[in-house]
């Protein structure tokens, strides 16, 4: 746990590429233990060079943020391995919110992709989800159309998950 009142503890995050070895944590505790068998194929995929898994470390206490990027999709509208990256999950645990690491990790993840001759980020966000959409605008993320939002995944037991979050398709020029 943080100390509120003495946001010291800021100048020790670290935004780095994940490791294998943070894959575990990547669940934080369980509550996302079903995304177990992404996390994996993504942390494989990142060994091929086409996608990317950050994460936000305070070391010595957990990682607090990730931010899961496909560089290279079957759906070259998202990700074409060249000049258009796809972020498709980003998430800062809620004890660390609200202290502009979002802001410093996505900043962090969209250098290194203009580094790497990305021009273009697209990402979704959820309908609901006012407060994410706000930081991409923030962020110059602009939306640029709508996302039914229906995908599947294999559960950490096994079992497909089919998923309806239609959400906003938002997009931002890192050029």
């Amino acid at each position: 746990m943080i100390d509120q009142e003495n946001p010291g503890w800021l100048s020790k995050v670290i935004f780095r590429k994940a490791f294998e070895r943070d894959l575990p944590a990547l669940e934080w505790n369980g509550q996302y233990r079903h995304f177990r068998q992404i996390y994996q194929d993504v942390f494989m995929l990142s060994v091929r060079n086409e996608a990317m898994i950050w994460v936000a470390e305070l070391p010595g206490i957990e990682l607090i943020g990730q931010v899961l990027v496909q560089l290279k999709s079957a759906r070259s509208e998202l990700a074409d391995g060249k000049t258009c990256a796809y972020i498709f999950g980003f998430r800062i645990k809620p004890d660390y919110r609200n202290y502009g690491i979002g802001s410093k990790m996505m900043t962090r993840v969209e250098a290194d992709l203009k580094m790497k001759g990305y021009e273009r980020v697209i990402l979704n966000v959820n309908h609901d989800n006012d407060k994410a959409r706000s930081l991409y605008e923030r962020l110059g993320y602009r939306v640029v159309g709508e996302e039914p939002g229906n995908w599947s995944y294999i559960d950490d037991e096994g079992r497909r998950q089919d998923v309806n979050e239609p959400a906003w398709r938002m997009e931002k020029k890192l050029t």
